[in-house]
């Protein structure tokens, strides 16, 4: 069994540079050092690890599933070194990288909202993906990603483990150009029968009880788009002169200037928002102090 005496940080800071790089001969270049003593070292890690942490594809350096990990750690490692250094030295604390992922059905406003917090803090490098949950679920659990934000929950698994954090929720809105619909009201579902309208695509988790709703009351719009990214049917409600229904936070700034106005509101319309994490991630400060601030987020976003 390997135990930490035996762990070559010397190795480890080697691997960490030619990860970095994802390239042999530069990494050696930068440290000084010869290709062939810096392939041995590392192959005296792998040895150590008992795991591969490399494979070649032609002339390039990728890094295996243990290779991902371990370089997840070592960015964590070397990045405190690094700050330890700054504070010693009297300068800055560091830099900090935080990587949020996003499902690509979650409002681009919401987002942003969510992380304004640290937007002005010199200190933070934020790393921001979009994509499905289970390709983002895949990157947390391999460490290549902090946290993820979602609007629907992960189910509880053993073979998976994962905290999903409550964030809050915000009522969803029935939005329509000012110049027609200032002034009106329209009930969400009954008077949406034969209405032009734009929907979240099928994948949101929103649709799916918008058209349970209009089921049950046996209404039926006039579908005339639906959208999975928020940004682009944020543009289509802005443009098109349908009706859209989504939540406020997608078309604050519209609502704010006047293009936009809310034409009605269904309690029965929810989107839930969630932080993802794995219980045995390496805590990092900013990101608790944005989990602890998310209800403040939520009033935001439902305001």
């Amino acid at each position: 069994m390997n135990s930490l005496d035996q762990l070559n940080f010397h190795h480890l800071f080697y691997f960490w540079r030619v990860a970095r790089t994802g390239h042999l001969t530069r990494a050696a270049q930068e440290l000084h050092v010869s290709q062939s003593a810096l392939s041995a070292q590392i192959r005296q890690l792998e040895d150590r690890l008992g795991e591969a942490l490399f494979e070649r594809e032609g002339r390039r350096l990728l890094l295996t599933d243990t290779g991902q990990l371990v370089l997840s750690y070592a960015e964590n490692i070397f990045g405190l070194g690094q700050e330890m250094l700054g504070r010693l030295q009297g300068r800055s604390e560091g830099m900090i990288r935080l990587r949020v992922g996003s499902v690509a059905t979650m409002s681009r406003n919401y987002q942003e909202n969510w992380i304004r917090p640290v937007l002005a803090d010199p200190s933070v490098v934020l790393t921001l993906e979009s994509g499905l949950l289970e390709g983002l679920l895949e990157r947390l659990l391999q460490h290549q990603l902090d946290v993820v934000l979602a609007n629907e929950i992960v189910a509880a698994d053993p073979d998976r483990p994962l905290h999903c954090r409550f964030l809050g929720s915000q009522s969803i809105s029935l939005v329509g150009p000012a110049g027609e619909w200032r002034g009106r009201t329209l009930r969400i579902p009954d008077d949406l029968d034969g209405c032009d309208i734009a929907l979240p695509g099928p994948r949101h988790a929103l649709r799916g009880q918008f058209d349970a709703l209009c089921m049950s009351a046996g209404v039926k719009p006039r579908l005339r788009a639906e959208v999975d990214d928020m940004a682009m049917l944020r543009l289509i409600a802005r443009d098109s002169g349908w009706l859209t229904v989504l939540p406020e936070v997608v078309v604050q700034d519209e609502l704010r200037t006047g293009v936009l106005v809310t034409v009605g509101q269904s309690s029965r319309l929810q989107e839930n928002f969630y932080a993802i994490t794995t219980p045995h991630r390496h805590r990092i400060e900013r990101l608790e102090s944005l989990l602890a601030g998310s209800s403040d987020v939520a009033g935001q976003a439902a305001g």
